[in-house]
């Protein structure tokens, strides 16, 4: 008997919260952050073996924009600042419902805020859904990105700092220094970026690879990152979605949007409405 009122009455919240899609919309995000016996979701736990790359990433502005809110949204639900994430709870059924009903008490706009954090801090890395939402959004890596030492560590092959030179340099300098060491071509690049030792300076420099989309520096391929975008960009073709004039070409680095800036302030009005 149990079982029959319980699975009557299930089927009947479900089929009355298609009308009310508000509630729906704050109960898949309790889910999402809390979990329960249906519902398993992971922070991405951003791993790498080199210290070097874990220091630059935990350093880097996307993830200093992005603690600032995590920690504005873990406030607005109650949590402990301390907590280092706002997903990755347990499953308890009494803590989906705590969730949901501090959500129910936040106006939309915030709603969408909390949504953000939760899918950020869920979005895997190196998957085609970063590939196509940064593409998508036009994320521009120069406003969160700048070379630091990790990056120029992992850079070993001289036919890639070559054309790199070319970027920041000119063809000139870069056929003239094309037989050099690779540490000669490092420092090369690195002046001219730092704009030191007699080097103009190039500012807002992001090598093909980190824009979005990405690109390959030869013609050798092997770049992921622009094999996982053309991958999910043959599956639109595949489904019958042809892609508009607009959509990223996976062969040359392209255009890159700039994201819409909401302003620091308006972003922290939001959170804290």
């Amino acid at each position: 008997m149990q079982t029959y009122i319980d699975l009557h009455r299930h089927a009947a919240v479900r089929a009355a919260m298609l009308a009310h899609t508000r509630i729906a919309l704050r109960l898949m995000i309790a889910h999402a952050i809390t979990g329960s016996p249906l519902w398993s979701v992971k922070p991405e736990p951003q791993r790498s073996s080199h210290d070097a790359v874990r220091e630059s990433v935990e350093n880097c502005r996307a993830e200093a924009d992005f603690d600032e809110h995590r920690r504005a949204v873990l406030a607005l639900l109650g949590f402990s600042p301390e907590e280092p994430t706002v997903t990755g709870g347990n499953g308890d059924d009494h803590g989906v419902v705590g969730v949901f009903r501090r959500l129910l008490e936040l106006p939309d706009m915030v709603v969408m805020d909390v949504i953000a954090v939760v899918m950020g801090e869920t979005l895997a890395a190196g998957s085609a859904a970063v590939e196509v939402v940064g593409s998508e959004i036009g994320v521009d890596m120069a406003r969160y990105w700048q070379s630091d030492d990790a990056f120029f560590e992992l850079i070993r092959d001289r036919e890639v700092l070559t054309r790199i030179v070319a970027e920041v340099a000119g063809e000139t300098v870069a056929s003239a220094n094309a037989g050099e060491k690779t540490k000669t071509l490092k420092r090369i690049v690195r002046d001219h970026l730092d704009g030191t030792n007699g080097r103009a300076q190039h500012e807002n420099w992001v090598p093909r690879w980190m824009a979005f989309p990405p690109a390959a520096y030869t013609a050798r391929g092997s770049v992921r990152t622009v094999s996982i975008l053309a991958k999910a960009k043959g599956a639109r073709e595949i489904e019958g979605q042809k892609p508009g004039d607009d959509d990223p070409d996976p062969s040359a680095p392209g255009a890159v949007k700039a994201a819409p800036d909401l302003g620091d302030t308006e972003k922290s009005d939001r959170l804290a409405a």
